[in-house]
């Protein structure tokens, strides 16, 4: 009974068309009566009470930062420089977006605001220098994922707060594999350019890189102060969402002067929207989330697991696909606040450490955003350019390919995740 109210139930009314939040919060609801757990007192408690956590407060900061960076010129400014230091080599275009990516991902933490952000400025060139526009598309869906690993990662933040882990730690772990994912991309697209005999990129002149550089150096400094300032113990990831934002108003009004007050305005409002529908799903998901732990199903699973007597590896492996599947159907901060109260008991039970299984989860939801057929990636990438989704369907899949084969490593190697954590205390 407690499986079909708190698993079946809410999966039926999402493929019903039933948003994410009402869905929660109905199988919460029903779920208390069926169950025959108590009164509704707990659920009022659990929407309202769950968002009163300082520091989930970094979510709504750092999209709020992402669509200051992408306005006002600071993410222009980063495509740019990398584009001025990467020239002359055969494919150094398509290199140079997923560098861009991930240093974009690295100041504002958001996959779609990356796609968006770094799309407009790459795919007109990537089309102009010889790419299909299909593979530009592609290309542009699969890096944005790169920003849900690296730090300062949205859902890092949320898979911290809700399975109470240290949010720095996590994105200390984030970091390795959000770079052998963009190295590993990189390496296909030397293949894909020189199989496909793509021209070659203006050369790198050193004038010309002095002054992108020069022109940059304002934007270089956001991830070097928040990352520095998180790992410094200046400030908490909560604080550095707050610096970020400051930083990148004052940059993006006063330094690059590409932004009014109206428009931080219309920024702000944009923001807001999407940080609304964040934080909805948010609070249902804590009152979700209460009824999952109450009724005693994680306790439950973990004894069922443990009678099949299946290995660590092969437990990883039956997450992974399950992962997969519902990340490429749910949004990240949903499949977090759901599964995790779920999942994380029975990983550590085999031995799992809860920061290493945070980026499993993470990686697997980064590549649920650009898999077809819900791939938020692929809706953005969509309507912003207006591509074909059955062409962005086909032409995703070797990004799929690479991902995938990393997503493996990180499992099943989790040095990898958990080496960078001994230099750090």
């Amino acid at each position: 009974m407690a499986a079909i109210v708190l698993i079946v139930l809410p999966v039926v009314l999402i493929v019903l068309g039933v948003p994410i939040f009402a869905a929660l919060a109905a199988a919460a609801a029903i779920g208390i009566v069926a169950l025959g757990i108590g009164s509704m007192a707990p659920v009022h408690s659990a929407l309202f009470g769950g968002l009163d956590n300082f520091p989930l407060l970094a979510v709504p900061l750092f999209i709020f930062a992402g669509e200051i960076m992408a306005r006002g010129g600071i993410a222009r400014r980063i495509v740019a420089w990398v584009l001025s230091v990467l020239g002359g080599v055969r494919g150094s275009l398509a290199i140079a977006t997923v560098a861009s990516a991930e240093l974009f991902g690295s100041m504002s933490g958001s996959s779609v605001g990356c796609v968006a952000a770094i799309g407009k400025l790459m795919i007109p060139e990537l089309n102009r220098r010889g790419y299909s526009p299909v593979f530009s598309g592609s290309l542009i869906a699969s890096c944005g994922a790169i920003a849900t690993i690296i730090p300062p990662s949205i859902t890092l933040i949320i898979y911290g707060v809700t399975a109470q882990q240290s949010v720095p730690k996590l994105f200390l772990a984030g970091i390795v594999p959000g770079v052998i994912i963009g190295v590993m991309v990189s390496f296909y697209l030397l293949i894909h350019a020189g199989v496909n005999i793509v021209p070659l990129a203006d050369p790198v002149r050193w004038s010309v890189a002095r002054r992108a550089t020069r022109e940059a150096s304002w934007a270089l400094l956001a991830p070097v102060i928040i990352l520095g300032g998180i790992y410094g113990g200046i400030f908490t990831p909560t604080e550095a969402g707050g610096i970020a934002c400051l930083y990148a108003m004052a940059v993006s009004l006063f330094v690059y002067r590409e932004m009014g007050v109206r428009d931080l305005w219309v920024t702000a409002l944009a923001a807001a929207r999407v940080i609304a529908q964040i934080l909805i799903i948010v609070s249902a998901a804590n009152a979700y989330s209460w009824l999952i732990t109450t009724s005693g199903l994680p306790a439950r699973l973990v004894a069922g697991i443990e009678a099949l007597h299946v290995s660590t590896w092969v437990l990883l492996a039956i997450i992974n696909v399950i992962l997969l599947l519902v990340g490429s159907a749910l949004e990240p901060p949903a499949a977090i606040l759901i599964l995790t109260p779920l999942l994380l008991p029975l990983v550590m039970q085999a031995g799992v450490d809860p920061v290493h299984f945070g980026i499993i989860f993470t990686v697997n939801l980064a590549i649920g955003m650009f898999v077809p057929p819900f791939g938020l990636n692929l809706f953005a990438v969509h309507a912003l350019f207006k591509m074909p989704l059955s062409q962005l369907y086909r032409g995703t899949f070797p990004f799929i390919v690479i991902y995938l084969v990393a997503l493996a490593l990180i499992t099943y190697v989790p040095q990898i995740v958990l080496l960078p954590l001994r230099f750090w205390h």
